[in-house]
Order: structure tokens, then sequence, then C-alpha cells
């Protein structure tokens, strides 16, 4: 039996039991596109769809106020995904008792029939933290393929092998084609301020037109928000209209979490937040 087959007749079997009031999934919207939907009857279970395509991590509806009002949502989830999940535990913004988490044992997302580069070094392939997990059929296969998760930051190694100056051109290049549209804050699990630092304006602290400099301000300091708390999504490259590559910023900070506290945001439920935690075996040769 298919991925797709299972999690469409979990979805009714939670409807019609009344174990859930809501399930958050991908289904084909009115575009014609696959995208998110949000079912409440269960006879429309078949709309729910599933296959290398999903691409979004829903995990970010959990924030939105129309899905808030449901006492008990149940949410598709891939092994990138859940983690949001535990770390949005950690930090207090949901209740974690009154969410069904349906996990989908995942092989890797692909745009336009090209593997994200983030499936490439994923060594998290079920999703952790759920309720129900759906396997993949095809497991030994993409398990056997699947790439070495040691090179997790092969990226950001190359580009630090840069001069500085290179590497300031090349953020200067990217930051550039910033246009401010705050796609990647409002597609991000993360971002959940109820008023943005950006949107502030006394005083104003982030320029609001795209110039240079205010797009570096905007994107580094996004950056160390996420310090600790990015999972690893890609969402906010994924829909970035300009192409940036935000993802290689991010890793720059996710990998110094780990060197240096041996800490990987959402793997484990449960524990202390990295930002705000401090242990007296926490290594600070990383301060100068």
């Amino acid at each position: 039996m298919s991925q797709q087959t299972q999690l469409q007749q979990k979805a009714k079997e939670l409807l019609t039991d009344k174990k859930v009031d809501l399930v958050i999934g991908y289904g084909l919207v009115e575009t014609g596109h696959l995208g998110t939907i949000c079912i409440t009857d269960p006879q429309k279970f078949d709309q729910l769809l599933w296959n290398n395509q999903c691409v979004n991590n829903l995990v970010v509806y959990l924030k939105r106020k129309e899905v808030k009002k449901f006492s008990r949502p149940a949410i598709v989830v891939k092994g990138c995904d859940a983690k949001a999940i535990a770390v949005l535990e950690t930090e207090h913004q949901l209740n974690r008792e009154n969410l069904f988490v349906i996990g989908m044992e995942c092989a890797g997302i692909r745009t336009r029939n090209v593997l994200q580069e983030k499936c490439k070094t994923c060594d998290i392939h079920q999703p952790p933290h759920c309720d129900f997990v759906i396997e993949n059929p095809e497991k030994s296969t993409f398990l056997s393929n699947s790439s070495d998760s040691s090179g997790r930051y092969a990226r950001l190694e190359k580009m630090m092998a840069w001069s500085t100056e290179q590497r300031l051109n090349y953020w200067k290049n990217e930051f550039s084609r910033c246009i401010k549209c705050y796609a990647c804050r409002q597609n991000c699990p993360m971002c959940y301020c109820d008023v943005c630092v950006a949107d502030k304006n006394r005083p104003i602290r982030i320029d609001t037109s795209a110039t240079l400099k205010g797009n570096f301000a905007w994107n580094i300091l996004r950056a160390f928000h996420l310090a600790g708390r990015c999972i690893g999504c890609s969402a906010c490259s994924a829909v970035c209209p300009a192409g940036i590559d935000l993802d290689l910023l991010n890793l720059s900070l996710a990998k110094a979490s780990e060197e240096h506290f041996n800490y990987r945001a959402g793997v484990e439920r449960n524990i202390e937040p990295l930002i705000g935690t401090f242990l007296p075996e926490d290594q600070e040769n990383f301060i100068r």
C-alpha cells in the first residue's frame, strides 16, 4: 500500500473518530498546483496527496490564528519538518499534547526533478517525535543510496576557504537582489514574533527600503535570531523570489552550534534551548 493511501486512510480514521478536528497536509490548491490544504470533513480524505514534490514545511501554519482555534489539529510532516515542532515545543509556542503528528518517511524532495541540496546529506529520513509514522515502502533503496550526512556542512566549508574579500563580495551580490518582501520570514516556522524588529518604527532599526545596507542588516539579523533554532528545512530559500541562498547563511550558525555545544536544533525533545542556557562544560574558545 502506498504512503499516500495510508495517509488518506489515517486522516479519514482520525476525523471520523473525532480524535482530531483538522488535518493539515498536501493537496491540489485552486491553481491546480501542489500546495497546502486543510480538511475537516472525513469524506474529503482523498484530497490529501503525498509525493516527492511536497516541499512546504507545514509547521508554519501552526502559528496561524485560524489553526489555533481548533482544539486538536493533525499535521503531516517530513523529518526536517518534525524538528521544527520540537523547537516550538521547547519555546512553549505550542501544546504538543493537543497536536497529532503524522510523519512521512521521506526519500528526499525534488524540485524540477532535481534532489534538493538539503536532502543529499539528510540523516533523518524517518520523522522523529511523531504520533504515527508512515514508512516508505522503498526504504531499502533510498537508504542505501543516501549520501553521507557528514557532508552536511560541505558547501559552507568550501565557501569558508575563500578569502574574506571574496566572501564579502559574494554576500554583497546575494543581498543586492533582496527586495525586502519578507517571504523568508513568513515561510519560516521559527519566526513567530507578534511584531518583527524589521517592522518597528520607534526607533527604526533596519532600513525599510531595499538598500544594500538595509538588506545586510535584515538578513544577518534574521540569521542570528535563528542561531540554535534553524532546523534546516530550507523553507526560506525555497520561497525567496530573488533566489538568495539563505541556507548557506544559516548553515554557518548551525555548524557553530554543533561544533561548540554539540547541539542540533529539533533533534531531541524537552531539552533547554541553546541560546539562554549555560553549562559549566561549555567551551569558550570561540570567544575573542
